[in-house]
């Protein structure tokens, strides 16, 4: 005689299996009539409409540019909810780096990505200073990477002073006085 399983033992088997044939979690499935022209994946629910998250659809590796290509959108099944702070859109990611590995079938953290680099580590910049209608312009290297934004240390090439400076769309670091 066959003893049924009780709910909450079923659904431990079926994540152990899940988990040992690399399955995605249950709460991120892919669904089988998945058009070919479609991006999204819908997960069958009880509710017409859950949340939705992007996932890696292949392996993305740490400093590799995320691309749409690489991504999958699904829904997430009734009574499921996405973690704080992953990504939903497509917008948030596309162009980002990756700072970790990032697999398929799991959420991608917002700390786990980057802005891509305006100026690298080493590189020739023009540095400004501007005060009123002063405006004192300089070669450094840069001593970080950095992104729009982001403050960086640059290196004077004439005086070999070292200065901080905001990184500006340009790649142009701008210096303020200190």
């Amino acid at each position: 005689m066959v003893m049924p399983f009780s709910c909450s033992a079923f659904r431990r088997t079926a994540l152990v299996l899940a988990l040992v044939t690399g399955a995605m979690p249950a709460f991120a499935q892919e669904s089988a009539n998945q058009s070919a022209d479609q991006s999204a994946t819908k997960i069958a629910s009880s509710h017409p409409a859950g949340e939705v998250v992007l996932i890696p659809s292949r392996v993305i590796y740490p400093g590799e540019t995320i691309e749409p290509a690489a991504l999958k959108q699904v829904t997430l099944m009734a009574g499921k909810h996405k973690p704080d702070a992953v990504a939903t859109r497509a917008e948030e990611l596309n162009g980002k780096i990756a700072k970790r590995t990032l697999l398929p079938g799991r959420y991608i953290p917002a700390t786990a990505i980057r802005e891509a680099w305006l100026v690298e580590q080493g590189a020739a910049v023009q540095v400004f200073f501007i005060a009123g209608g002063l405006t004192i312009s300089a070669t450094a290297v840069t001593l970080q990477p950095g992104a729009a934004g982001d403050l960086v240390k640059v290196r004077n090439i004439d005086s070999g002073k070292i200065l901080s400076g905001t990184v500006m769309a340009d790649g142009s670091i701008r210096v303020s006085a200190s």
